[in-house]
């Protein structure tokens, strides 16, 4: 009988097994797991907490393959609570409430904690999450909940002052490299094998900081590759990649790589760096981003970032939306790409972002000021009789159609909420607004 892994077993049975290796080496203390010094090392928030054995409901934020499941599975194990695992986008207020009622029971009758671990957190809806509120604060259950979205955003207020967001980081190179060097090692399969990776710094690269697709990747490489005549495996670049089935572009389109990258275009755009714009663009492009996303964030900067310096901006940006939808991609990239480098390349101003946010800012301040009386609507005779709309000047009657009278509060009469820079189109603007209203110097 053939041994599991002799040479001479197939080469599709030679690293297989049921359990993925992720699975297989994951992590079964606190000193196993790689990564996260910042929480777990001498000393840290978390270390220090799992080392007393103390259990608080957190949220832990983060990349995909960082170890936030691990840890979870950790934290339990070394505190001896009771784990149960729900996944938010197959589990709904039913399961919550099974795990409540466990829950319950061990505290009344055993005097023991449960932790409820929800993967993907941020796909509960709202009703989902307001139903683990009291348990969670009455302590019958510890919420560990994991995602990959900013919590600020994704999970209620009520629930997420009940629980500590830990931020995890996009594991290292240095950390990747630990990661590979333990699955070749303590693997139960690889480690009975001389396994070499032709080029480590390749496969971590492609992995983008996720321990579950460096080891996914890894182990996909290893079935595509075919045995030297001693045994021994060398797992070529092109194999890596192979694996992978193209280079890998960095970028999950619901995570944070989706919000940075954004972040990235906008700040190229209003920064006037046309070049830098249509590389984040081609980034999310690469990446699966919905266009209607990236020209959805395009209309806005049309009159947050370039306003009335170039009022063509924002028509040309509402265009753009439009006429992707018709023609769809691969064809709409060119749009896109049009005006991005139109609205980068645009003189710029945020006076009308800046006008409103000061208004606003009055508006919710200050008492609910009156209308003055000539401006307001006179609709009836008792208005009439109360002096509503009394010495109203109609400004088309005027030269240039133009009369000065206030129109704001009599707090605010002197009040200049926008003021126009003198770039682009907005020069003549701020000129004419000048020359109306001398009183009032821009």
């Amino acid at each position: 009988m053939s041994d599991l892994f002799s040479v001479d077993e197939p080469q599709s049975r030679q690293f297989t097994s049921a359990v993925p290796l992720a699975e297989r080496i994951r992590p079964k203390i606190v000193d196993e797991f790689i990564g996260q010094e910042h929480l777990l090392g001498a000393g840290k928030p978390l270390r220090v907490m799992i080392e007393r054995g103390e259990l608080v409901s957190m949220i832990l934020w983060g990349p995909p393959g960082v170890g936030k499941t691990t840890l979870a599975r950790l934290i339990a194990n070394h505190v001896k609570a009771d784990f149960f695992q729900l996944n938010a986008v197959s589990s709904g207020v039913k399961e919550v409430r099974d795990v409540i009622a466990k829950g319950e029971r061990n505290l009344k009758h055993f005097k023991k904690r449960t932790i409820l671990f929800i993967d993907e957190i941020h796909r509960f809806n709202k009703a989902q999450q307001d139903a683990l509120l009291h348990s969670v604060e009455e302590g019958v259950v510890v919420l560990i909940g994991a995602t990959t979205e900013n919590p600020s955003f994704e999970v209620i207020s009520p629930l997420l002052s009940r629980c500590r967001v830990y931020v995890m980081d996009s594991l290292s190179a240095q950390d990747l490299g630990s990661i590979l060097t333990r699955a070749l090692t303590t693997d139960k399969l690889l480690s009975k094998r001389k396994i070499s990776v032709e080029d480590r710094d390749y496969l971590m690269m492609l992995s983008g900081g996720d321990a579950r697709k460096l080891l996914n990747g890894l182990e996909t490489a290893l079935h595509l590759t075919k045995p030297e005549k001693d045994g021994s495996v060398v797992i070529t670049k092109q194999k890596v990649e192979e694996a992978f089935q193209r280079k890998y572009t960095l970028y999950d389109k619901t995570g944070d790589q989706h919000y940075d990258t954004i972040s990235a275009f906008i700040k190229s755009m209003r920064g006037s760096d046309p070049d830098a714009a249509v590389y984040w663009m081609a980034r999310m492009l690469d990446g699966g981003e919905d266009p209607k996303f990236i020209a959805r964030r395009m209309v806005i900067l049309a009159s947050e970032d370039v306003g009335n310096a170039d009022p063509m901006a924002l028509p040309l940006a509402t265009s753009c939306f439009t006429a992707i939808d018709y023609v769809g991609m691969p064809e709409a990239r060119i749009i896109l790409a049009q005006t991005a480098t139109y609205l980068a390349a645009a003189p710029k101003s945020n006076a009308a972002y800046m006008a409103i946010e000061q208004a606003l800012e009055d508006v919710r301040t200050l008492p609910n000021l009156p209308v003055p009386l000539h401006i307001r609507n006179a609709p009836t005779r008792l208005m009439k009789e109360l002096n509503y709309g009394k010495d109203y000047k109609y400004s088309h009657q005027y030269d240039e159609h133009f009369v000065e009278q206030q129109y704001l509060p009599d707090n605010l009469k002197e009040k200049i909420y926008y003021r126009p820079t003198e770039i682009g189109r907005e020069k003549e603007i701020l000129e004419r607004l000048n020359k109306l209203w001398r009183k009032k110097q821009r």
